[in-house]
């Protein structure tokens, strides 16, 4: 176990959320973050998963397209500034886990355990969500259900309520006015 671990993490919880994006119904981080993160080059990054792309397939780790990477730096989430002569790759969840065996210095090792973590609670809070939505979901069937019944009881209190008003006026009418 490494020094570090023990002591305050290298980067905040909120820094690796604010890197973690939506692409492709993944959610992923993008090379540079990472590289940053781990406090190495983009470059040295990108060689080291070169070296070992058999551990990255597709649901690991894909290159944007133009249009993905143009609306990931229209959202204002990414510097536009500077260039890049390749399409960054990102990285999902299983994507980063396999980073830990290509990169292993102790900064990213313990990068690399801090992220793990973070997409961890993200799917237990995102599995929360889901849980209570579909609690709301029975709540309204069940409400607009009994709604539909609290209309037709209300209906029907309306109906005994106009025939005993007829009831009552039936009974102030004469009796020999019918006779």
């Amino acid at each position: 176990m490494s020094k570090r671990t023990k002591q305050t993490p290298i980067v905040s919880d909120e820094m690796v959320v604010t890197k973690i994006h939506t692409v492709r119904g993944y959610k992923v981080m993008l090379d540079s973050d990472l590289a940053e993160l781990y406090q190495v080059e983009t470059r040295a990054l990108n060689q080291a998963i070169k070296r070992n792309l058999r551990r990255f397939p597709e649901d690991f780790m894909f290159a944007l397209t133009v249009e993905e990477w143009e609306i990931l730096k229209s959202q204002s989430v990414i510097s536009s500034w500077g260039g890049r002569r390749k399409l960054p790759l990102v990285f999902t969840e299983q994507g980063v886990a396999m980073l830990s065996s290509v990169l292993n210095s102790e900064t990213a090792i313990d990068v690399n355990i801090q992220i793990i973590r973070v997409f961890t609670r993200m799917r237990e809070l995102l599995s929360t969500h889901n849980e209570l939505l579909l609690q709301l979901e029975k709540l309204r069937g069940t409400v607009g259900h009994n709604s539909r019944d609290i209309k037709v009881i209300f209906k029907l209190l309306k109906r005994m309520q106009e025939e005993e008003r007829n009831r009552a006026l039936l009974a102030q009418i004469p009796k020999n006015l019918f006779a």
